[in-house]
């Protein structure tokens, strides 16, 4: 093998044949004409060659996995984003129903309450620059998105379409750039708004730590307890609770203010942050991980570290803020705890004060009061004595008027029951009459349907007997039919007998002429040959000119195109509800709609 033919190898090769290029390169190429180096050469050459395309490979693969990562993250934000996404508008929708019943349920105070008519025409005048701001916004790209469709429907008009497209297209852009400077000038009062809500100062009527609540509550201080040991104890207590959970709340807002309210981010990156990381709830798989992804194409400009230091920040923000709270509750829960144990000792103390105080007066009056419950002790006595007898006279009294009262009605029951064993026993004799009665009619209906049912099976005995009888005679006569019809075709088949007999040929027996052509033949085989000299070199199966004119459709169109009317929307109606002469078969007929 030649130089030449070798450059020719190697400039030309395919990447599948690198394991091929090697192999030969290895073996000489069948020639032992090369030096070692040129050798060498070759097989480097083939080994780079084969680095080159694994690594193409490597890097497509390298490629493909990205972007299949990407579309996994992707397509994971997008579940988070479509179930975040009704859990806001459910939010906005419950915040502007909260706002609608709270100024519903507003009333003013009187004429000079001019606060609440203004809140009312404020409301009134959003919902106008609302639906003013809607009109000269949204309504526009709905109305451009309606003639889109329209003229897409319409593709088959396709000069005016291609005429139009320049202008449907400046008009898009023009849409597009106006939605950009209106979100752009939404985004700029946006950010007006926040910063003035921000510059309101609602901290300072929030209710601070030290100020959660007193350190002795007022009913312990005014309370009039009747032991000064007792009191002094309980106010002593309050101080060192107080003292104790201040100490607490000191060293957590120590801690609190050793960042600020952002964690050293801006309000709105922080904001953006605190949005982020709440849509990614620990029930979503993997949310780690998408909560980190979100953050870097949130925030491209910060790195990992930057993210994770802030969200440590926050998290300690957040947990020294939960401190904060937990600490006022169990401060107020045991504030709460204390106070109604000292009510309920300063009531017992109270309370056993008084039960002294009433010992000592019933004792005074102990004497008194029994010699009084004595006397009206003897009098009830006697009172009751009284009542006995008289409760025990009325009794006997009701008693007799009772047993009368009884025999009374005794009587009248008997009397009763004899009346209406009276009518019942008249009730049996009428129903025993009446079953009489009817018994007899049934036994002399029955007798007559008998008779009748007698009389009727003798006639339709007697009808078919006579019918048996016609059907007998009928038999005979078709069989007498019969026969006279077998007699006359027997004496036809002799009489065409006797005349076959008489017409028949007797002719000699000719195998030659047998087999031999007919003249008929022979004239025929003549004639096919003049025909076949003079037919066409194939037939045509299709209509005839005469066939082509004859159809009305054809003349028709043939006419509207002398006139020069055969291409406009007249002529295509005109030629469509013009038929044929002949109905088109069923199978030729196409289901298929275009």
């Amino acid at each position: 093998m030649s130089g030449g033919n070798l450059q020719t190898f190697v400039t030309n090769y395919k990447p599948e044949d690198s394991e091929k290029l090697t192999q030969r390169m290895k073996n000489g190429l069948g020639s032992s004409k090369y030096k070692p180096t040129e050798r060498l050469q070759a097989i480097v050459d083939a080994k780079r060659l084969e680095l080159d395309l694994i690594g193409q490979k490597v890097q497509e693969i390298r490629c493909a996995a990205k972007a299949t990562t990407e579309s996994s993250l992707l397509r994971q934000h997008r579940q988070v984003w479509s179930r975040e996404r009704p859990r806001l508008q459910k939010a906005e929708e419950q915040a502007e129903d909260g706002f609608h019943h709270f100024l519903e349920q507003v009333r003013p105070i009187g004429i000079t309450d001019t606060a609440i008519f203004s809140l009312q025409e404020y409301e009134l005048s959003l919902k106008n620059e609302q639906e003013a701001f809607r009109r000269a916004t949204v309504d526009p790209v709905y109305h451009l998105r309606d003639d889109l469709r329209f003229r897409l429907s319409n593709m088959q008009l396709s000069s005016k379409l291609s005429s139009n497209c320049d202008q449907v297209t400046q008009q898009i852009n023009f849409v597009k750039e106006q939605q950009d400077d209106i979100l752009a000038k939404l985004h700029a009062e946006y950010l007006e708004v926040e910063k003035e809500v921000m510059a309101i100062g609602l901290e300072k009527y929030l209710i601070s730590a030290s100020e959660n609540s007193e350190s002795i509550p007022k009913e312990v201080l005014n309370a009039d307890c009747p032991y000064p040991e007792l009191k002094d104890s309980l106010i002593q207590a309050f101080q060192s609770l107080s003292e104790r959970y201040q100490r607490g709340l000191q060293s957590l807002q120590e801690q609190l203010q050793k960042t600020d309210r952002f964690c050293g981010w801006c309000p709105e990156d922080h904001e953006h942050f605190q949005f982020t990381v709440s849509m990614y709830t620990h029930d979503t798989p993997n949310h780690r991980a998408l909560c980190t992804d979100m953050l870097l194409r949130r925030f491209p400009e910060r790195t990992r570290l930057e993210l994770a230091e802030h969200e440590r920040l926050w998290n300690f923000q957040r947990f020294t803020q939960a401190q904060m709270k937990a600490v006022t509750q169990q401060w107020r829960r045991d504030q709460q705890e204390l106070l109604a144990r000292a009510l309920v000792m300063l009531q017992e103390a109270e309370h056993a004060h008084q039960e002294e105080l009433e010992h000592r007066r019933e004792r005074q009056h102990q004497q008194d009061i029994c010699l009084h419950l004595r006397d009206k002790l003897q009098q009830w006595r006697a009172q009751q004595e009284e009542v006995a007898k008289m409760e025990a006279a009325i009794v006997a009294r009701r008693q007799e008027e009772e047993e009368e009262k009884m025999k009374r009605e005794q009587e009248k029951e008997i009397a009763i029951r004899s009346h209406q064993k009276e009518k019942l026993r008249q009730f049996y004799v009428k129903q025993q009459k009446r079953r009489e009665m009817l018994e007899r009619q049934d036994q002399e209906r029955l007798a007559a349907l008998r008779s009748i049912m007698d009389e009727q099976a003798r006639r339709d005995r007697q009808r078919v007997q006579i019918r048996a009888d016609m059907l007998q005679q009928r038999q005979k006569e078709r069989e007498a039919r019969e026969l006279e019809l077998q007699r006359e075709e027997q004496e036809r088949q002799n009489r065409l007998e006797s005349l076959r007999k008489q017409v028949e040929v007797l002719a000699e027996a000719d195998p030659e002429r047998v087999m031999a052509d007919t003249e008929a033949w022979r004239n025929r085989l003549v004639n096919e040959k003049d025909f076949e000299l003079q037919r066409p070199l194939y037939s045509i199966n299709t209509y005839t000119d005469t066939q082509i004119v004859s159809d009305p459709r054809v003349r028709a169109e043939q006419a509207l195109r002398e006139a020069g009317l055969h291409q406009n929307q007249y002529a295509k109606e005109v030629l469509s509800e013009i038929k044929p002469r002949k109905p088109p078969r069923r199978d030729t007929k196409s289901e298929l709609k275009f």
